[in-house]
């Protein structure tokens, strides 16, 4: 073991990696403590009607800020992995493209508020948070970093934009600001990023920087490659975003805010499996070079990993929800913890979904990903009309939780070809023992 470890540390590439991720992981971490507390303390401020329309407000826009991206960027990372050659048109295509799809996501977003029931305040915060899709257009400068391997100078960035943004909304809450003041920060987090970005990729250029012309050729390429992962983005959108969307639609702003404050608490620990499973796949997929049983084996200890974790989780907070939530929400949000003893166990079918994700990609069966999801924000849907007009935000936690595993979890014994990992996140599920890889075809 000793000699194994040294060996690594000895690995050129062993290093570069790991210290990327390290970086990566380093940043997520401290973003969700910071970002607990302070949304927290926003939270308190604010009380659950003003948060509640504040929440109201980001996840509204952020159903149709998906389409800003156009899912181009791990398909330009790829393209700069491969050959970085032509970088400076590829990135500079890639700007203009996204920042085309800024303005279309702006303009579709006023056509979907003629079909609210907003008044003027909430559409004037709804069309200042989407003016930061025109600063996230510089993420084609992280994308840059990322195919580099070199993320610690998107982390520089995203520090210094939380630190900002964190600092801004501390002194907003002594000086009593009112609702707005919050909604402008939104904006202005995106443009302090946008700024890091720049400055950071100036310096690594040695401030010898290059932009080429639209290049159409380029584009077309980009964007017949781009979009169903730009179509399966929208639906993952759609489905993390609605129910509160529905919520308020159907229950008011004060119901928002009691649903969103023990979802940020839910939703806190999402980064978990992603960190485990990127980390352990590779492990996975060489063991399938060597034998489909031990690839199995492996990737059955994933799924009980990730299972473990899920109630670990889960399970404490079930029975300290309404405990959590007053400390840290105060009684204003007593509310809060009836949802969050629901909505926690749905991190059971993130974890899983998640670590399976990884294995429709070693299996080249991407599209029914899409699918299931698709079938997820479909009956999430159905499930929150039905179940919030009936039992309130409790439905809305009901159907997320149902919803999660229809996706992540029972859509895959739908098809012939996801059924063997159907079974095998069933036999996590009820802690069976590894078995032989034969007797689940």
């Amino acid at each position: 073991m000793l000699s194994k470890i040294k060996t690594l540390k000895e690995h050129q590439g062993f290093q570069k990696y790991f210290k990327n991720t390290s970086w990566l992981l380093g940043e997520k971490v401290l973003r969700m403590f910071v970002g607990l507390f302070v949304g927290v303390w926003v939270a308190r401020y604010l009380g659950p009607e003003r948060y509640g329309l504040f929440s109201y407000v980001q996840s509204f826009v952020g159903l149709f800020t998906v389409l800003s991206t156009l899912g181009l960027d791990s398909i330009v990372v790829r393209e700069l992995v491969k050959d970085d050659s032509h970088k400076e048109a590829l990135l500079s295509t890639t700007f203009v493209l996204k920042l085309c799809a800024a303005f279309l996501t702006v303009l579709l977003l006023g056509v979907a508020v003629c079909f609210t029931s907003n008044d003027a305040f909430v559409n004037k915060m709804v069309f200042i948070v989407a003016s930061a899709v025109f600063f996230q257009s510089f993420n084609v400068i992280d994308m840059f970093f990322q195919a580099k391997v070199l993320s610690r100078y998107v982390v520089y960035a995203n520090t210094v934009s939380l630190c900002v943004s964190s600092l801004l909304k501390v002194v907003c809450i002594f000086y009593q600001a009112p609702l707005i003041a919050f909604v402008w920060i939104v904006l202005f987090d995106s443009m302090v990023l946008a700024l890091g970005l720049i400055y950071f990729y100036a310096r690594f250029t040695r401030w010898n920087i290059h932009f080429k012309v639209f290049d159409a050729t380029v584009a077309k390429v980009l964007l017949q490659n781009a979009w169903p992962l730009m179509l399966s983005g929208l639906v993952v959108s759609i489905y993390m975003k609605i129910d509160q969307v529905m919520i308020q639609e159907m229950l008011g702003s004060e119901a928002v805010g009691h649903y969103a404050a023990a979802v940020r608490i839910s939703e806190a620990w999402y980064f978990i499996p992603m960190v485990i499973a990127s980390s352990l796949f590779p492990a996975i997929v060489n063991a399938k070079q060597v034998s489909e049983e031990l690839y199995y084996t492996r990737l059955q200890r994933l799924y009980t990993l990730m299972i473990w974790l899920a109630i670990l989780i889960a399970l404490p907070m079930t029975f300290l929800s309404h405990w959590v939530v007053h400390l840290l929400y105060g009684s204003q949000y007593a509310q809060a913890g009836d949802v969050l003893r629901i909505h926690i166990w749905a991190g059971v079918f993130v974890f899983l979904g998640v670590a399976s994700s990884f294995w429709l990609v070693n299996e080249n069966l991407q599209i029914f990903s899409t699918i299931n999801t698709l079938i997820g924000a479909f009956s999430n849907i159905g499930l929150n009309y039905f179940l919030i007009d009936s039992i309130g935000i409790q439905g809305a936690a009901w159907a997320t939780l149902i919803s999660y595993a229809l996706a992540a979890y029972i859509s895959l014994s739908f098809w012939d070809r996801t059924r063997i990992n159907f079974i095998c996140l069933s036999k996590s599920i009820i802690f069976k023992r590894v078995f032989d890889d034969k007797k689940m075809v």
